[in-house]
């Protein structure tokens, strides 16, 4: 255990030691960040904080310093709060500094009020961002997390007992129940906000009564909060996350790893209620911000915790069995012992995969590829690096998507198995689109972070008429195909999103989306029961061979490519040869594909440059491919 627990259970002590010190002089917030940047190098401080993706809310302590891993879903505007602000007290008239930073509700002691004419009070600006869990991560991340991290927590004694029995997920499908008599908290009257900082005059009395009726709806409304997670069936703690330093780097769409100070304090409900009580009286065109605005902006802190943020940090992937940055001088070690190893790894990943696609090892080679594909670079419109796989041949109105889609989870980071029937197609939102009433961006299903594995299931398609969103939906996928951009609904406008999502498309014949690359499935053996044929298949694989696999996919995607001269030469001469000899059949499109196959084949082996090898080989594995697909004849008028 780190030694000296405070930082982790009373950061806001630490905060205020810097500030006492430094009074009104900036170098104490840069000083705070240092303090907590050198606390977490320490013998493994990092497993020691307590993380909002593994404990329940109602486990973490007020004010204690946490981490969540999480992906931007929205960014609200900025808020100004009272960075430095000074209290009065009514009887001796002692004057005292606090700071605002980390806080949402202002410090004051029993007889002190605010002095907001004060001209030591500076007002400053912070960045607020609606951060859900990753979508899509897979239950093996989840659990390694869990497994490694060693906070030490018990229920938190500030919440009333009926809490300690209710973790997020029982808050998000809880009915809240309506608003308790206005003279229940009188003392609430002369609690305000200034600037983005709650402050209160009696806050003893307002805690207690915001114990006993946390449960209250702050805005009189049965339905339920919607916490905006992309994907249904998601779990986990949506949070407001307020970041002071460098925002301006973070996007929409961003995964994150944050460290900071939590807030859940049930004041902020009551506030927020007499604010709205308060805007109600005033002329409606006054009033800046409607009630569904606030509703979204200020939920319950019981529901949706508050962050504070100290130090965060973009994550280059959300694998647990590697370094978090790869770039690092210590990680070299890892990657370059790894690398050492690899040849024996893509091979019983070849035969794992091989057996999972009923033992078909021309897809399983393509399947490694796509896995490992990602978007180096744009060259104006065009992603570069993307690989779109159509697995076609695939049985029609059978599991075999369904469970190969759990081979794949069991491998990739964050996934998610699209069902593309009629009804889904016509119901389902895709795409985010701005609510201007609410003022925010509300989710869809392609609202993903990137190097998420999407799998569309083609194979459950049935007869039938899309309607205009249907339509809307489909041309959404294409254009997230080929051009791995997402348009968000602005209403007046739509906003291009880039992403990068590896798709992978399987159907009966020829997708009706645009791939790059066509596999024809030719099964060896076809299971009686494809559950248990995958319950085996998993069983048999080792934990730590199948943690090898998880690493491999993972990690050729971060490698550096490149190909030389004398090899760009030869490619060049041979494909003047291939013109020659069949002008009609080999277009710069199918360069262009070539070179792609003998990227990511080369990557697969652990080469980070090409080799007349590995271009001879790829030349044999699409002429092999498409030999496959000319062989097939027409199925249900799809030409393959």
């Amino acid at each position: 255990m780190p030694c000296g627990e405070d930082w982790l259970s009373h950061p806001l002590g630490i905060v205020q030691g810097f500030f006492a010190q430094n009074g009104v002089n900036p170098d104490w917030e840069k000083k705070v960040i240092e303090y907590f940047k050198e606390k977490l190098k320490e013998n493994n401080a990092p497993k020691w904080v307590p993380s909002l993706n593994e404990v329940p809310l109602h486990y973490l302590k007020p004010n204690s310093f946490v981490k969540f891993r999480c992906m931007i879903q929205d960014m609200f505007d900025p808020e100004f709060y009272m960075g430095v602000y000074e209290t009065v007290n009514r009887n001796t008239k002692a004057r005292v500094l606090h700071f605002g930073k980390y806080r949402d509700v202002a410090e004051c002691g029993p007889q002190q009020e605010v002095d907001l004419n004060s001209p030591r009070t500076t007002t400053l600006e912070r960045q607020t961002f609606y951060c859900v869990p990753v979508p899509g991560e897979s239950t093996w991340v989840k659990e390694a997390y869990v497994n490694a991290n060693q906070a030490r927590v018990s229920p938190s004694t500030s919440y009333t007992p009926s809490r300690h029995k209710r973790s997020y997920e029982d808050d998000e499908d809880m009915d809240l129940q309506p608003h308790k008599q206005k003279e229940q908290h009188a003392g609430a009257r002369q609690a305000g906000s200034v600037g983005g900082l709650q402050w209160c005059g009696e806050p003893k009395r307002l805690e207690t009564e915001a114990s006993a009726g946390q449960q209250l709806n702050f805005l009189n409304l049965s339905s339920p909060f919607d916490l905006n997670f992309p994907l249904p069936g998601e779990k986990g703690p949506a949070c407001l996350v307020k970041v002071y330093e460098d925002w301006d780097c973070f996007k929409v769409n961003d995964v994150l790893e944050l460290y900071g100070v939590l807030s859940v304090d049930p004041v902020l409900s009551i506030l927020n209620n007499d604010e709205r009580d308060a805007s109600s009286l005033l002329d409606p065109m006054e009033c800046a911000d409607t009630a569904e605005e606030q509703r979204v902006h200020s939920p319950p802190a019981s529901l949706v915790p508050r962050i504070h943020v100290v130090l965060a940090q973009k994550l280059q992937h959300i694998n647990p069995l590697l370094p978090a940055c790869l770039n690092k001088e210590e990680s070299k070690t890892f990657v370059s012992g790894f690398m050492s190893e690899l040849s024996p790894v893509r091979a019983e990943l070849l035969g794992f995969l091989t057996h999972a696609l009923l033992g078909d090892s021309l897809a399983a080679e393509y399947l490694i590829l796509h896995l490992i594909s990602t978007v180096y670079s744009r060259r104006d419109v065009l992603p570069l690096g993307k690989f779109t796989v159509n697995l076609s041949g695939c049985p029609r109105n059978s599991t075999f998507t369904e469970h190969l889609y759990r081979i794949i989870q069991h491998l990739v980071p964050a996934s998610f198995r699209l069902q593309m029937t009629i009804e889904n197609m016509n119901h389902l939102k895709f795409i985010p689109h701005k609510d201007y009433t609410a003022n925010r961006l509300v989710s869809g299903l392609l609202q993903l972070p990137s190097n998420t594995s999407l799998v569309i299931d083609e194979t459950l398609l049935e007869q039938g008429q899309l309607d205009t969103p249907g339509v809307h939906n489909v041309t959404a996928l294409s254009n997230l195909i080929t051009w791995q951009k997402v348009d968000y609904d602005f209403s007046y406008h739509q906003m291009e999103f880039p992403c990068n999502i590896n798709v992978f498309i399987t159907s009966e014949g020829r997708s009706l989306l645009p791939a790059d690359c066509q596999i024809h499935l030719q099964p060896q053996l076809i299971p009686p029961n494809m559950e248990e044929y995958t319950d085996s298949l998993l069983s048999a694989v080792l934990p730590s061979v199948l943690n090898k696999f998880r690493i491999y996919l993972t990690l050729l995607r971060f490698l550096d490519y490149s190909i030389s001269d004398e090899i760009t030469k030869a490619v060049e001469d041979d494909f003047v040869e291939m013109r020659k000899n069949d002008p009609q059949s080999i277009t710069a499109d199918d360069l262009h594909q070539l070179l792609i196959v003998a990227r990511f084949l080369s990557l697969s082996a652990g080469q980070t440059t090409l080799s007349r090898e590995r271009w001879l080989r790829a030349k044999q594995l699409e002429s092999l491919r498409r030999t496959r697909l000319q062989q097939q004849k027409c199925v249900n008028g799809n030409e393959l």
